[in-house]
């Protein structure tokens, strides 16, 4: 099989070298070369992967869907929910099989999470945290992460993926929403000798209420000096999970004995190994023509959410 990346950020550090443990033949296309897009989409690929900036999202699947492709896109989902919603249709209407990039679907301990969650094991959901607070973008150079126009900030950045975990692990939609947002490094180096505004945010506390009830509020925080070990906690009328650094897992249950689960890596193991395990079940929905998810409906759906975060939040 070969895949066409259009991309070469993420694309070629990540996406890549996962196509590639999965025996996968891969080109990779520039995002900004329209010839070299189009010859892609023209070409011998079997599925076109699109990991070109949000900016770019909307014409790049049109075009993929429009030769016919199979096509699998990064998340956030374009620059907005009518660019989304959009793409969803297109693809839709071709009948051609979406892919939405929220691997971390795959992550061991999120898929444990939502299995407890599912058989009951803390009861009924009632209130979720989760905190991530990084050095990630602290010293990194404009680009257009930092420009809210271009479907920059770290609400699609990092947030898309936490938003979409909510929903997939709790069977839930987000009902109602709010926040504040900021931006802590307001100017970059250009790389240039000079310096530019950022106007996309890098930080932020956001609430979610759920259609289930459940409440979520959310810290997050792109520029720090240093880097915190991510946590979520979930609490439910019986008991709590608590996820520490993505690798360590809870169940705490009242009096009875805290059972841990421990998801490690395995000496060796890839370090895209969530990336392999969404590559390989692409492959066994394209072998089947079998619409799986996430696909481009959970695209939007968190499209939707972050639009509506966006208008709502206050800019502090």
């Amino acid at each position: 099989m070969k895949v066409a990346i259009i991309g070469r950020g993420f694309g070629v550090y990540a996406m890549k070298p996962s196509f590639e443990a999965r025996g996968w033949a891969v080109e990779v296309v520039p995002s900004r070369d329209d010839a070299a897009v189009a010859a892609a989409c023209a070409g011998d690929a079997d599925l076109i992967a699109v990991h070109s900036p949000p900016f770019q999202h909307r014409d790049h699947v049109l075009q993929v869907i429009a030769a016919g492709k199979d096509v699998l896109c990064d998340k956030p989902f374009g620059i907005n929910a009518a660019q989304a919603r959009e793409m969803r249709d297109a693809a839709r209407a071709a009948g051609v099989l979406d892919f939405l990039n929220f691997e971390f679907r795959y992550n061991p301990a999120r898929a444990k999470i939502r299995d407890l969650v599912a058989s009951g094991a803390i009861g009924t959901l009632q209130h979720i945290a989760c905190s991530s607070i990084t050095s990630y973008m602290r010293k990194r150079d404009w680009g257009w992460l930092n420009d809210a126009a271009l479907g920059g900030g770290w609400l699609g950045a990092w947030a898309s993926h936490m938003i979409d975990a909510f929903r997939w692990q709790t069977g839930s939609e987000v009902a109602d929403c709010g926040g504040i947002s900021r931006v802590d490094v307001a100017e970059r180096s250009d790389g240039a000798g000079g310096s530019k505004a950022c106007t996309a945010e890098d930080g932020f506390s956001f609430w979610l209420k759920l259609s289930c009830g459940a409440s979520v509020v959310v810290d997050g925080a792109a520029c720090a000096p240093v880097n915190l070990t991510p946590r979520l906690g979930i609490i439910g009328s019986e008991g709590a999970l608590e996820l520490t650094g993505e690798r360590s897992l809870t169940l705490l249950r009242g009096k009875e004995e805290p059972q841990s689960f421990d998801f490690t890596p395995a000496p060796g193991e890839s370090s895209w190994a969530v990336l392999e395990a969404w590559i390989a079940e692409i492959e066994q929905a394209r072998a089947s023509r079998t619409r799986i998810a996430p696909n481009f409906d959970d695209g939007l759906a968190t499209a939707e959410v972050l639009d509506a975060l966006k208008e709502r939040m206050v800019r502090v």
